[in-house]
């Protein structure tokens, strides 16, 4: 682990994937890329319970949620010599946190995000620094009842600094990776009064806010 901290560039044996998975990674190699890929790959719904797929799970089996495509995005950047790095968004007890890859280009932030609706996915790297970057998601980012949610980020985390049999290879729920993640240090968007004065969404957002590429089957 402590040679793979440093290491710039993971190789196929670093990451422990098949030969057709590291391939396909090795075909990511532009942020745009990737996350067209997060995007082909289906929602995972959990319909059997509450899972954390690590990035060879998530690519053996096509299913994905926020966290889950984190680490898929995450290992990419790091096949192409990027960071691999992740950036954990808080939100009020109303909502679900999220979670993104992020990269840079030049002195500037971007991210690669998986969800399942529209307006919560990539960033191009054009936000000066982190916090600008999370606050690019704050207006969509509600709960069921339009109110918003999104309190605070983390700082951007290294995953080299993680064994990948915690996030990268294991066949069991990555708990202990998203305990580190939501232990993080984390730093607030919104003041307490502009939490009471923020507003809701209107009809009409709230009505395309429900769109899903992948919606959930009966």
């Amino acid at each position: 682990m402590a040679l793979l901290r440093h290491r710039r560039f993971a190789r196929r044996e670093d990451l422990g994937l098949t030969r057709a998975q590291f391939a396909a990674l090795e075909r990511l190699d532009t942020p745009q890329k990737i996350q067209a890929f997060l995007n082909r790959i289906p929602a995972n719904h959990e319909a059997g319970g509450e899972t954390l797929l690590s990035a060879r799970e998530v690519l053996r089996q096509r299913r994905a949620h926020c966290l889950e495509g984190a680490f898929v995005a995450a290992c990419a950047l790091w096949v192409h010599g990027r960071p691999p790095l992740v950036v954990h968004l808080d939100c009020d007890a109303s909502d679900y946190p999220h979670c993104i890859a992020v990269f840079r280009r030049g002195r500037c932030w971007g991210a690669i995000s998986k969800t399942n609706g529209a307006v919560l996915r990539y960033r191009d790297p054009v936000y000066r620094s982190l916090r600008e970057l999370a606050l690019s998601y704050f207006h969509e980012y509600c709960d069921r009842k339009g109110r918003h949610t999104l309190r605070s980020y983390s700082g951007a985390f290294d995953l080299r600094r993680v064994d990948t049999d915690l996030w990268v290879t294991p066949r069991k729920a990555c708990w202990d990776v998203h305990e580190r993640l939501v232990g993080l240090r984390h730093y607030p968007l919104v003041s307490a009064r502009q939490v009471c004065a923020l507003s809701r969404r209107d009809p009409f957002e709230s009505r395309v806010a429900k769109l899903l590429q992948y919606p959930r089957l009966r």
